[in-house]
């Protein structure tokens, strides 16, 4: 089974940022996902999430990331 949420290093990976952007990244989003009512964890978005609000959904089955 993959990974459901991706990390900041992952997002700073993906996104060829620092990690420390990478943690503002999935605050921001983790904030988006609050508003509609979703439970969150800090330091963690859910994966699907992250491809779609880059607009990066097609590399994530090409990348072999899930």
């Amino acid at each position: 089974m993959s990974k459901l949420l991706i990390t900041a290093a992952e997002v700073a990976e993906i996104m060829d940022c620092s990690e420390r952007h990478g943690y503002k990244l999935i605050q921001e989003m983790n904030g988006e996902l609050k508003a509609k009512g979703y439970i969150t964890r800090a330091g963690r978005v859910p994966r699907k999430y992250f491809f779609e609000r880059t607009g990066l959904s097609g590399q994530e089955e090409t990348n072999g990331e899930v």
